[in-house]
Parts: structure tokens; C-alpha cells; sequence
């Protein structure tokens, strides 16, 4: 199979890919399922998608669209899977999940390489993103080993304890900016607490996905464990998520589609939801910092991933005494740091170039200042790319600053007080991520307290560790993921009570 063969090339050198790429523009390859360890035929599609390198506007590949019966013979092979997945030890999903951690690994530079071509982001960006996606199965693979439960004991009466078990088959669905990070996000710890799964990549980025299938065979995971499925939202995402057979759904993307999702399950009580939906993340840079620093932290924060981040700090508010350095820092850095084809890569697609777009035509209208950047051409010859843009003058109730834009596009606003900053801050309908930049600890604790987030990142960006609570607030979501808040996603607990006579 092609992602078999992929993966097993040998290819280190990114310009040896790119030779292997053009081969694919003449004839592009097709992108299959992955159940019960096996690579499935075209029967599975009720269409094919084509699939474009972001960077040069070209097709590569072709994507199905699964079909519902077939979502649900992927379904089938979790549920029988999950009869003796759900039983092995610990000690055994350990073993596995450390097996492919080294696996990807050994085939990290493959992964960037194709996670580039595939998304549009730097082969730097996407080296790192692999690595994280390393991280994910090594930790949980650790996590399990050392897991704890609570016993109580009501005196003289009884002994009371929580026991744990494996919820059964989940749905698994991940968006397009982080492909690889985000999807082992989800599966590491499935697998880990004794669950089954049926992935579904975005349909706009599958290839890290459909590369990680081939890893899962050569781990010799046992079939049905773990089953990737290809196909946009309306037809696979929309049969995996109302299947009663599932028992939990773990989403990552776009706010309407989690509010979909809900609509979708609601009849379903006992379905388990872990929602992460979009941010409209706030930069707050108060007149202690020093301010080379949170020039460059702050841009780092808006323009990572071409701004394709879910945590992006896409709001920029500076208090007034600094204002007019920070933004005059801001612009010059951002035009020598954060250069397009160099350290900003392409927009992931056609029709999200498009949306990014329109919003900077809706900037222009509404006189905003473009600092740097501007409106890039309608109709794109030679691949997605948008300038980084820097926007001041932005009124707050504009849909540029209340709408997540997730591209290269930042505001930078002036505030007078903490009460103000807060109060900009929370501002908005989402509340995934903030970020606070002060040098004074009271304020850390003061302003970080209260703003409306699910993160708070003070004086950094970006920093996790893996147990920590991941999720939003307000419309960025329900439900937390990361150690102990991933055990309440994918198991059901129990309480036991056992007289003492």
C-alpha cells in the first residue's frame, strides 16, 4: 500500500520527498481505510475528494468520503476488539503504546515531512509537532502504571472504593491545523484506558493519519483496536457521531460543528462528550514587561502555524503608556521574524485562504490601520499564502475581533487599567486561552484569576504538561483532556461498598 511503502522509503531529505510529490501530481495517490489492521478498497466511497499541497495549489492525492454502512462495519471491528482490549493489563497496553512511540520515532523525519506537504506549515513547525506526538503515547504508556483510586471507609461499617472500567468504542475525530498532534491527542489515551476506536481525520489534512494507520499494523496492534476512517463532516463525521454503538465522541475543531455534535447526541444521554472548540485568545501586555520580550513572545504566540493555532494569541491588548512602542516593535519584528515560505508556511486550503480573506477585506472597509500585511490576491496561482498582518484601529465589536479567524492576523488594542484588561479580555464569546505578561506576581494572580479561560499562560506561551487540565470555557467547549482528566473521558467509574461484617 502507498502509506506502507511511505513510511518504509527510507526518505530523510526533503528535497527526495518533494521528487517523490511530483511523481504524485501526474498520478495522485489514494488515500484508503484502515480497519481491522487492513487497508480497506474504493467500495467503502460514496465520492472522492481531492486533496492539494497547500503551498503550490497542486493535488496529490485522493480522499473518500465513507460511507455510513461502511463507518459502521469500522465500528463493528472496534466493538469486537473492544471484548479483549477492555481485558489485557496494563502492563500490555503499556508495552504497545511505547512500541509506537518509537515507531514514530524512528520515522519522525517522514512524518514532518509529509505533515508539511499535507498542512502548509514549516517542515521546523511540523518536526515539532511530531515530537509532541510522541510524547503522547509515551506518556500515557507511563500514566496507566501509576494509576491511583480512592477508598474510603465508613467506620464499622463498610469499605467504599471507586473501580474503573473502559467506556467501550469511541469516535475520535480531529481538525486540520495540528493533524498528527491533535489525533494521537485522542488516541494514546483510548487505547490506554482499555477503549477501541474508529479516528476520523479532517478531511483537509489525512495524511499523517493514513501514515500512522501503517504504524499501528507494523506495532501489531490486535486488528479493530484502533480503525481510521476518511471522509468530511456531513457524511463519515456525521454516521460516526450518531451511531449508537459509540459511546463517547473526543472532538477537536470548529464551535458549529461541536454545537452540531450535541444536537446530534443528545438523545444519547449516556454518551460521553469531550468538546475542544475554537479560541479568540487574548495577549495582555501590561507597562512592566520588558518589552523586546513581549514583542517577541506575542508574536510568537499570533503567528505559529501561519496563526492555524486553536491557542493563538489573536487579540493583542497593550496598556496605553507602552502602546504606541509595543506597536512600533511589534511591526518590525514581525516583518524580519515571521517571513512567509520561511518561517510562516501556507494556508491549509482554498477555501480557508478564502475565509482568512474576507476578513481582511472587511478590515479594509472598515478602515483599520494594516500595520503590515494587506488584502492578497482573489485568486491564487501558486499556492495559499497570506503576509502576516498586523491590524490596529479595530473597533472591539467588530467581527474581526470577535470571530476566530485562525490565520495570520492579529489586532493590537490599547487598555488604561487591569480593570479595562480584564474586561477586554473576557470580552468575547469564546474562552479556550489567555496569555499575561506582567513582571508583578500579585497581578499574575489578581488578572489570571479572572479571566475567563481554560489556559492562562504568564509570561510564556505554549508550555504544557501533559497531565494538566486541556479545554475552554464558554463557547470553546465542554470537558477536559490530559492524565487524570482523560480517565474521566474514556472510563466509567464505579462505587463499590463492602459491609465489614
Amino acid at each position: 500500500m502507498v502509506a506502507t511503502s511511505l513510511l518504509a522509503s527510507g526518505l530523510t531529505d526533503p528535497t527526495r520527498a518533494e521528487e517523490l510529490l511530483k511523481i504524485s501530481y501526474d498520478t495522485p495517490f489514494e488515500i484508503r481505510n484502515f480497519v481491522n489492521n487492513s487497508f480497506t478498497t474504493a467500495g467503502d466511497a460514496t465520492e472522492f475528494l481531492p486533496v492539494f499541497q497547500p503551498s503550490t495549489g497542486r493535488q496529490f492525492a485522493k480522499l473518500p468520503v465513507t460511507s455510513a454502512d461502511a463507518v459502521e462495519k469500522a465500528i463493528d471491528a472496534a466493538n469486537v476488539a473492544f471484548k479483549s482490549w477492555s481485558k489485557t493489563t496494563r502492563h500490555q497496553r503499556s508495552q504497545y503504546l511505547r512500541t509506537i512511540a518509537e515507531l514514530i520515532q524512528k520515522k519522525r523525519e517522514i512524518f514532518a515531512i509529509w505533515e508539511s506537504i499535507d498542512q502548509g506549515k514549516t517542515l521546523e513547525r511540523a518536526r515539532v509537532e511530531v515530537d509532541r506526538a510522541i510524547s503522547n503515547f509515551s506518556y500515557f504508556s507511563t500514566y496507566i502504571l501509576h494509576e491511583e483510586n480512592a477508598a474510603r471507609m465508613i467506620d464499622g461499617v463498610a469499605l467504599t472504593y471507586e473501580h474503573r472500567s473502559p467506556a467501550g468504542v469511541f469516535g475520535l475525530i480531529s481538525p486540520w491545523n495540528m493533524p498528527l498532534y491533535l489525533l494521537t491527542w485522542k488516541i494514546a489515551p483510548c487505547i490506554a484506558f482499555g477503549c477501541t476506536a474508529v479516528a476520523k481525520p479532517s478531511e483537509v489534512t489525512s495524511m499523517s493519519a493514513y501514515l500512522l494507520a501503517s504504524v499501528f499494523a507494523e506495532a501489531k496492534l490486535p486488528p479493530g483496536v484502533v480503525n481510521v476512517v476518511f471522509g468530511n463532516g456531513a457524511v463519515t463525521g456525521s454516521a460516526l457521531t450518531r451511531s449508537p454503538a459509540i459511546k463517547g465522541i473526543s472532538f477537536t475543531g470548529g464551535t458549529a460543528t461541536g454545537i452540531q455534535i450535541r444536537r446530534d447526541t443528545a438523545s444519547d444521554i449516556g454518551k460521553h462528550l469531550s468538546l475542544e472548540l475554537g479560541g479568540k485568545n487574548p495577549t495582555l501586555v501590561f507597562d512592566d514587561v520588558d518589552l523586546e520580550a513581549a514583542v517577541s513572545l506575542a508574536a510568537t504566540a499570533a503567528f505559529t502555524n501561519q496563526g492555524e493555532v486553536c491557542l493563538c494569541g489573536s487579540r493583542i491588548y497593550v496598556q496605553q503608556r507602552i502602546y504606541d512602542d509595543f506597536v512600533t516593535r511589534f511591526k518590525t519584528h514581525v516583518s524580519k521574524s515571521f517571513r512567509t515560505k520561511h518561517e510562516v508556511g501556507a494556508i491549509v486550503s482554498l477555501q480557508h485562504y478564502d475565509k482568512v480573506r474576507s476578513y481582511l477585506e472587511l478590515a479594509k472597509a472598515e478602515q483599520a490601520v494594516f500595520e503590515t500585511g494587506g488584502v492578497p490576491v482573489a485568486k491564487p496561482s501558486e499556492g495559499y499564502w497570506i503576509e502576516p498582518t498586523v491590524l490596529t484601529g479595530v473597533a472591539t465589536s467588530s467581527r474581526i475581533m470577535q470571530e476566530e479567524i485562525f490565520g495570520p492576523v492579529v489586532t493590537i488594542a490599547p487598555f488604561d487599567t487591569e480593570d479595562d484588561a480584564v474586561r477586554l479580555a473576557n470580552d468575547n464569546p469564546n474562552g479556550l486561552a489567555s496569555i499575561l505578561l506582567t513582571k508583578d506576581g500579585a497581578r499574575m494572580r489578581r488578572v489570571g484569576e479572572q479571566l475567563e479561560a481554560g489556559l492562562v499562560w504568564v509570561n510564556c506561551w505554549l508550555v504544557r504538561e501533559l497531565g494538566t487540565p486541556f479545554g475552554g470555557m464558554k463557547a470553546s467547549g465542554t470537558g477536559r483532556e490530559g492524565g487524570a482528566y482523560s480517565r474521566e473521558v474514556f472510563t466509567n467509574v464505579r462505587t463499590l461498598h463492602i459491609p465489614s461484617v
